[in-house]
């Protein structure tokens, strides 16, 4: 059944074991993104929990973390699916070919307290530091920014991070033009018009993944989320402006961006695992703040990999590559596709094949991309026998299966991974920088020796029977 809004996805969580609060007071400018960032170096990603913490320093708002991200685990949980390839690609062709249009209702939780003029005011919020010291103000990391198309009225809902500036206003900073919102901000900027923007904090977790998944621009994402629940999402009419928001929303700000004006946005600690920016870039002015009764405050761990925006960012950006291969491009043999967590979920593209023709390889490594012009700086299509999901594989087949000279190309003069600090110097601006791929065909050119292991019948034996052999 679909989840009505966070707090029945939260109940859902508890129940099976996958969100566990911390009972000690905590300070949000540092303390919360410091535990987080041990609790996700010390525990395997199949056994971490989501993170909630009630007694915030100064604050009566609980924050939650790790709800979506947290481990493979809560993903598949949040989606209410098995996280093997043929079921996830099964659910995500659900959400993109059959999506559910969301339905507008009267009113709705989000409702329950509303606030304009003098009492907007973020910082009732708990709203945490995420890099203590090098981050020069608290970032909203979870938020569901909501705007619409200025010539079609097509809705974009899309993840960027918003630097506090002030009680009623923040920085936004979003990618031209791989990002939805900025295409919408430049056609409001070119008609001198304010935009109206929308930001949604704690929605139904369908929500939030959708909007940090590459949905082709003029998708709505909130359809998209409502063909993966299998029913709509519920949408609420804003207070101050013509756009919409889930009615279950725990908090929902209300505002516009105006053309030609611009803020200095940074650094912040980024999925690279590097700080990022300042970047100048649009501000967000907040005309109303409307919230449920003792809301939930939900953030996205970011920074350093392992996280929760690079594990959020893997799962469904593997679904999407191979559902662009398999089904969009109809290329066949495609096994399996992985992005590894150290680059970040997005500077790595390794692919499984089961090769059927001269070319295909070169096919792969080509199209492998073309859905996103910046995705991947490192791209390897290897056969079908080696494990893309074990390191140790990886470097097994770079190793012997790549002759350096005939088996890697570059693609020049690509659009540059936004935040990449290796692509170019930092003075020149976001949207001017390029980059380059790297394409390695690690598959077999010819009929290679057998592989020097025991057959698997004999291993499968062994691993029948290992308790016997008293091994520790």
């Amino acid at each position: 059944m679909p989840y009505d809004g966070l707090r029945d996805y939260l109940s859902v969580l508890e129940s099976h074991g996958l969100l566990q609060w911390v009972e000690t007071e905590v300070d949000k400018d540092w303390e919360i993104s410091s535990l987080a960032r041990q609790y996700f170096r010390k525990m395997d990603s199949k056994n971490r929990t989501a993170l909630g913490f009630r007694h915030v320093k100064g604050n009566d708002i609980p924050v939650i973390l790790g709800i979506i991200g947290g481990s493979r685990r809560i993903y598949g949980l949040a989606l209410e699916t098995e996280l093997n390839a043929e079921e996830f690609v099964r659910v995500w062709k659900r959400g993109f070919e059959n999506p559910l249009e969301p339905v507008l209702v009267k009113s709705g939780p989000c409702k329950e307290v509303i606030l304009k003029g003098k009492d907007i005011d973020l910082n009732r919020f708990p709203i945490p530091i995420w890099t203590p010291e090098k981050d020069p103000n608290p970032y909203l990391t979870a938020a569901c920014s909501i705007t619409k198309d200025l010539e079609t009225g097509i809705r974009n809902v899309g993840v960027y991070r918003m630097e506090v500036k002030g009680k009623d206003r923040t920085g936004i900073l979003w990618d031209l033009p791989s990002q939805h919102g900025a295409l919408h901000f430049v056609k409001y900027e070119a008609t001198q018009k304010p935009m109206p923007m929308a930001t949604v904090i704690g929605a139904d977790p369908t929500v939030v993944m959708s909007a940090v998944t590459k949905v082709p621009f003029g998708v709505d994402e909130f359809g998209v989320a409502g063909g993966w629940r299998r029913k709509p999402i519920e949408l609420v009419p804003c207070e101050t402006i013509d756009l919409e928001v889930p009615a279950t929303a725990e908090i929902v700000l209300e505002g516009e961006i105006y053309p030609g004006e611009r803020v200095s946005e940074g650094p912040f600690g980024e999925y690279t695992g590097y700080m990022g920016g300042p970047y100048q870039m649009p501000i967000f002015h907040i005309k109303c703040i409307t919230h449920r009764k003792n809301p939930i405050y939900h953030a996205l761990f970011s920074q350093m990999p392992p996280s929760e925006s690079s594990l959020m960012r893997q799962i469904p950006e593997e679904a999407n590559i191979q559902y662009h291969l398999s089904h969009f491009l109809k290329i066949p043999g495609i096994v399996d596709v992985h992005l590894p967590e150290s680059g970040g979920s997005y500077a790595w593209c390794w692919i499984s094949i089961n090769k059927k023709y001269p070319g295909h390889v070169q096919q792969v490594l080509c199209a492998s991309w073309t859905h996103y012009p910046s995705f991947a700086k490192w791209i390897v299509v290897t056969d079908d026998d080696v494990d893309i999901r074990d390191p140790f594989s990886r470097e097994w087949a770079l190793s012997w299966r790549v002759e350096p000279k005939k088996d890697i190309f570059f693609i020049p003069n690509t659009s540059s991974i936004l935040l990449d600090p290796s692509s170019t110097p930092p003075e020149v601006p976001l949207w001017d920088r390029l980059s380059s791929k790297i394409c390695i065909d690690a598959t077999k050119k010819w009929k290679f020796p057998e592989i020097a292991l025991p057959p698997e019948h004999y291993l499968k034996r062994i691993e029948e029977a290992w308790d016997q052999y008293k091994l520790k």
